[in-house]
């Protein structure tokens, strides 16, 4: 059998949601982002404007005009795995729906990562200097992250005055985000024949509590810098039990919250231990969420340009690692979040333009 044929280069001065087409073609879900990170660094090194850098398959692309602001245009490479539900349009290849274009990663993220390359090559000499980010591993467990990597390896290539993540956001600017913790609550019985239950003591029933204040738990609305953060507090899994006639000795719950940016990790983990007092529990993972920074001068101009009023990011994303670094930082992508990681995902056509439209006149100007 004939081995496949190597995926052409990319055009990156065409139609931008041609680009995006060709970008969902290359199969890059986490951990296989080779092909496509060794696609979009050929693209960017024929650029001599630019000087770029790699790492794994993450790449990093700058000029260096001297420029009084720089601004960071950073998006992931990889997606989530291909949907296996029979019919599916949302995979790969892509497919055109008339002006609509379906495939894994339309929405989450090609179409903004093909902003990004549009970008790259036709802003040869922006008002402002740009570093373009392009990273490996984001739909995984954050250990893994190629922009982490980055971060501990290359900070100085990751300095500037702003950043914005295209991550989809149907145009709109969406000002920080939320932060995420990840709790296991464990409760512990005696284990027991269960035609003889008397005799145990059955920890899924003592896990109830748990649950009921979890129910009654009421989410709170928390305003951070003229944006309204809506968190949420909610379990996710509950696993408990050896076999169907056994009454279990342990049970646990793991507790999703996610909080305002107001808040600290710890501040969260102190939050939730508070409402879980009396039980056992454990914290497994947490990131900080990200101040949405729009009182910064670039922040604020880029509001203006985009002409419409700015909302809040209740999901996490890699806006709280450029807020870590001191870098105020934006989601502004093309696309309906809502649609990301679903079997029909996709992206009108003409949304990925007007993205690549509104970035190229603020950045150009």
């Amino acid at each position: 059998m004939p081995a496949p044929s190597a995926p052409a280069p990319l055009d990156l001065t065409g139609d931008v949601a041609a680009l995006t087409a060709a970008l969902i073609d290359v199969d890059s879900v986490s951990g296989n982002e080779l092909a496509l990170a060794d696609l979009v660094e050929g693209a960017l090194r024929a650029l001599p404007h630019l000087s770029v850098h790699r790492d794994g398959d993450s790449i990093i692309a700058r000029t260096e005009l001297g420029r009084s602001e720089r601004v960071i245009l950073a998006g992931h490479l990889d997606t989530v795995p291909l949907p296996t539900t029979p019919g599916s349009r949302g995979t790969v290849p892509s497919e055109w729906d008339g002006e609509i274009l379906y495939g894994r990663g339309a929405t989450d993220m090609k179409g903004g990562v093909a902003v990004q390359l549009a970008l790259a090559a036709a802003l040869t000499a922006p008002n402002r200097d740009l570093t373009f980010v392009f990273y490996d591993h984001e739909e995984v467990e954050g250990s893994k992250s190629g922009l982490g990597r980055l971060v501990r390896n290359s900070p100085e290539l990751l300095g500037g005055d702003f950043a914005i993540l295209l991550e989809p956001t149907d145009g709109t600017v969406e000002g920080g985000c939320n932060g995420t913790s990840r709790f296991r609550v464990t409760t512990r019985g005696l284990a027991a024949h269960s035609a003889r239950a008397w005799m145990g003591e059955n920890a899924i029933h003592a896990a109830a509590p748990v649950l009921a204040r979890l129910a009654a738990h009421e989410p709170a609305t928390v305003a951070v810098d003229g944006l309204e953060y809506r968190e949420s507090l909610n379990a996710v899994r509950i696993n408990g039990g050896i076999a169907g006639n056994v009454i279990p000795d342990t049970c646990e719950v793991e507790i999703n919250y996610r909080f305002a940016p107001d808040k600290s990790v710890a501040d969260a983990e102190a939050y939730v231990r508070a409402l879980m007092d009396g039980f056992e529990i454990v914290r497994t993972d947490g990131a900080p969420g990200a101040r949405p920074g729009l009182n910064h001068p670039a922040a604020a101009a880029f509001v203006a340009a985009v002409g419409a009023a700015p909302k809040p990011k209740y999901g996490w994303t890699d806006v709280a690692r450029f807020s870590e670094l001191g870098i105020p930082a934006v989601n502004f992508g093309p696309g309906d979040a809502l649609l990301a990681h679903t079997d029909n995902e996709h992206v009108p056509a003409q949304a990925v333009r007007d993205c690549l439209d509104a970035l190229r006149r603020w950045l150009a100007a």
